[in-house]
C-alpha cells in the first residue's frame, strides 16, 4: 500500500526526515513512535500530498505522490494534529460538505454520511454545532471526515493528543476497528498509545527510521534497560547480593536518606529485572521503598 524509499526533507539547513525507507502492507496498522521532533509529521504530510520531499520517492497504491497528487488524494484520508473543522457546522452538515469536496454525488455522500456517523459514533450529535462538542467528539469528527470517501489509506496524526483517559480509550476503540477493515499509518510520542493499536512499529529519532519491527519484538529486544530501586540494607551486602544475581550485566550503588541505597540496575540483553528484584528484596525483608 505504502512505499517510501529514501525519504528526505530539509527545511534550509534542518534537516527533519534523513534518507528513511519504509513499507506498509495493505490491511497493516502502522504506528511512527519517536519524540516531538523526529520527523513524524513530515513523514505524514509527505505522504498525505501536503508537502513536497526535498528527494526520494513515495509511491501509494502503485501512485506517486509527487507527480500523481491529486490520485493519491482521493484515495487516502488524513486527519493531522491540529484536527481543523467548521464550528460554525453541524456534524452532519459538515461530513455532507466535506464528501463533495472528496467527490462524492449527491446521495452518495448522504449514504456515507449515514456509515461514517454509525461507525464513529456520532449519531447522537449529528445535528449539534461542532463548536459545542466535546474535543474527544470533534476528533470522532475528524475521524469521519478521513472516512466519508471510503479511502484504502487512512493517515492519523498524533490522535488522541489532548483527550482524557476516557475519550483516550475511546478514539483507540475506534481505531482497532478501523484496522480491522483497512489500511492505518498512525504518528505518536507516546509509546503505550502505539502499543495499543499497531501492529508494527517504526521508531524514529532525528528524522531516521532507528528500528522497525513488531511491538513484542521490540519490547523483547529491550526487555529490561535499566532498572532503579531503593533498598534499606547494607550497602556492601547488596553489592555482593546483586555481583553474583544472574541477568544483572551492572550495578551502580549510592547511599541515600534514611539508610536506604539507590541501586541502578543494567540487565543483560532479553532480561527484565523487576520481578528479580523485587523476589529478591522480599526473600531477604529488606524494605523496598521505590
Amino acid at each position: 500500500m505504502v512505499q517510501v524509499e529514501s525519504l528526505t526533507k530539509c527545511y534550509g539547513r534542518q534537516m527533519a526526515v534523513d534518507d528513511v525507507s519504509f513499507t506498509v502492507a495493505t490491511g497493516d496498522v502502522v504506528g511512527l513512535l519517536g519524540p516531538n521532533g523526529a520527523g513524524k509529521s513530515t513523514i505524514l504530510r509527505i505522504l498525505s500530498a501536503y508537502l513536497p520531499a526535498t528527494s526520494g520517492t513515495v509511491r501509494i497504491a502503485g501512485l506517486d505522490v509527487a507527480t500523481q497528487s491529486e490520485a493519491v488524494r482521493r484515495r487516502i484520508g488524513y486527519m493531522p494534529e491540529n484536527n481543523p473543522l467548521h464550528p460554525e457546522m453541524r456534524v452532519r452538515e459538515y461530513l455532507k460538505f466535506r464528501g463533495r469536496l472528496k467527490g462524492l454525488g449527491i446521495a452518495e455522500s448522504r449514504r456515507r454520511v449515514d456509515q461514517v456517523t454509525e461507525e464513529c459514533g456520532l449519531t447522537d450529535v449529528s445535528h449539534r454545532i461542532i463548536g459545542t462538542l466535546s474535543k474527544g467528539y470533534r476528533q470522532r469528527v475528524g475521524l469521519a471526515d478521513a472516512l466519508v470517501h471510503s479511502p484504502d489509506l487512512i493517515i492519523l496524526d498524533e490522535p488522541t493528543i489532548g483527550l482524557d483517559p476516557h475519550q483516550i480509550r475511546s478514539v483507540r476503540a475506534m481505531i482497532q476497528s478501523l484496522g480491522q477493515s483497512r489500511t492505518v499509518l498512525l504518528s505518536s510520542h507516546i509509546l503505550s498509545e502505539v502499543e495499543a493499536t499497531c501492529r508494527r512499529v517504526l521508531i524514529l529519532y532525528e528524522g531516521r527510521v532507528v528500528a522497525a519491527d513488531t511491538a513484542e519484538n521490540l519490547r523483547r529486544r529491550v526487555s529490561g534497560g535499566t532498572v532503579v530501586a531503593e533498598i534499606a540494607a547494607p550497602l556492601e551486602t547488596l553489592r555482593d547480593c546483586w555481583t553474583a544475581c544472574p541477568g544483572v550485566e551492572r550495578v551502580d550503588l549510592a547511599a541515600v536518606d534514611g539508610g536506604y541505597v539507590r541501586c541502578r540496575f543494567e540487565a543483560t540483553a532479553g532480561q527484565d529485572l523487576r520481578a528479580e528484584v523485587f523476589q529478591t528484596v522480599v526473600r531477604h525483608g529488606w524494605a523496598l521503598r521505590s
